[in-house]
């Protein structure tokens, strides 16, 4: 077995869209983060973006009928073969034809052969989106298990803009990723729900150029917005300095800036929430006097920073909460002499009167700003287990796992 038997096999279908140039970032993620990609496009497909170039991104040639290398047999062959069929973008078109069986290219037939996952990353004008047939064919395919993500919203083609958008690649990627380790990641089961989280790290300015702050990326609150829009829920996400990251597709975000900021928002939204996470780091402190001017060095010691006391955010929301919504907070913790890890979990979980806490060990190459992430879930009635090591999107799935457990009970 080579190398690239190895690595886990990716069959990228691309659809007759605009969206298809996007395609190559897709393809070029992916191939990147070591994962075997062999391109099948449609004829259309070719039209926006040639072969050469899925080709070159790939390493693997790029056919599109049936009757190429008919002896390897490849309409059956490349679908049996796969681990994941990702299909970017998906047309109304391709929608249409993988909802009704329809095999007219070498794609189709892929995607009839395919016993691995499937997930279709949709695109096209609002129009198409929202009509009943798309809505129908959508609804036959999450149906049979086939992932059709949620597209953003955003300019299309022209001068249009509203919902339709293909999602970010990088979002299509982690998506792909968390459907690679974890198949059955993305059911539809928050259909239905509201949802709120809150992400990033907020900033308490002392002049307009200084802030007291903290090291959250807002990466793991983004990746729980971006998987509970995929299984379904109405999500809205209250984000604290993540301008670097793309807003999920199918998120409604808020952005906010401090500590108070964050919370008249999360006040605003969260009566409204089934299920509410305070993903946000949010700053325990705030300097007492903010100036106009920035503040300028001297040859004498600076004066002392004078500190008040933030609100805590969650504290607060788990004594206004409406009956049966579930509220989850996050702990970012270290040990010291006095305790551990766990051992501050616990008596923060007991403080805060929350139904889960995500805790997480963080210090230099942990949690904050990384790729990846581990901990563990703390529950009100004393469960504990720990989560393993993975993407973010990962966790996500993870504590969604537990939070539908939590309304099944």
């Amino acid at each position: 077995m080579t190398d690239q038997d190895r690595r886990p096999r990716v069959v990228l279908g691309v659809g007759g869209g605009i969206a298809a140039y996007k395609a190559c970032e897709v393809l070029r993620q992916l191939t990147e983060s070591g994962h075997s990609v062999l391109v099948v496009p449609t004829e259309a497909a070719l039209r926006f973006v040639g072969a050469a170039t899925f080709e070159a991104l790939s390493g693997q040639p790029v056919h599109t009928g049936v009757f190429d290398d008919v002896p390897e047999v490849p309409h059956v062959r490349i679908g049996k073969d796969a681990d994941l069929v990702l299909v970017v973008p998906a047309t109304a078109n391709l929608l249409a034809k993988a909802a009704h069986g329809i095999a007219d290219d070498l794609l189709t037939n892929t995607l009839l052969t395919a016993r691995c996952p499937i997930m279709m990353a949709p695109a096209m004008h609002t129009e198409m989106w929202e009509h009943p047939a798309t809505r129908d064919n959508v609804a036959t395919l999450r149906a049979r298990g086939v992932v059709v993500t949620e597209p953003a919203s955003g300019r299309l083609t022209g001068a249009d803009t509203g919902k339709g958008r293909l999602a970010d690649p990088f979002e299509l990627v982690d998506l792909a990723r968390l459907l690679l380790r974890r198949p059955d990641a993305l059911p539809r089961d928050l259909a239905g729900l509201r949802v709120v989280v809150s992400a990033g790290g907020t900033r308490e300015p002392l002049d307009p150029v200084r802030y007291l702050g903290n090291r959250s990326s807002g990466k793991q609150g983004y990746a729980l917005a971006r998987t509970a829009a995929q299984r379904g829920a109405h999500v809205t996400l209250v984000s604290a300095h993540t301008v670097a990251l793309p807003a999920p597709a199918g998120a409604e975000v808020v952005r906010v800036g401090t500590a108070l900021e964050l919370r008249d928002a999360m006040h605003a939204v969260a009566p409204g929430a089934d299920i509410v996470v305070m993903a946000a780091a949010v700053a325990d402190f705030r300097p007492t006097d903010r100036v106009d001017y920035k503040i300028k060095k001297t040859d004498r010691d600076p004066d002392p920073v004078a500190l008040t006391r933030n609100p805590d955010v969650l504290a607060e929301l788990v004594n206004v909460r409406k009956p049966g919504q579930i509220l989850v907070g996050f702990a970012a913790e270290t040990g010291d002499n006095g305790a551990d890890v766990l051992e501050h979990a616990r008596a923060k979980l007991k403080r805060k009167g929350c139904d889960l806490l995500v805790v997480n060990a963080v210090g230099e190459g942990k949690a904050f700003e990384m790729e990846d992430n581990a901990g563990w879930l703390l529950s009100s009635d004393g469960a504990e287990r720990s989560i393993e090591l993975g993407s973010k999107a990962y966790m996500a799935s993870e504590i969604w796992d537990a939070v539908v457990s939590l309304i099944h009970n």
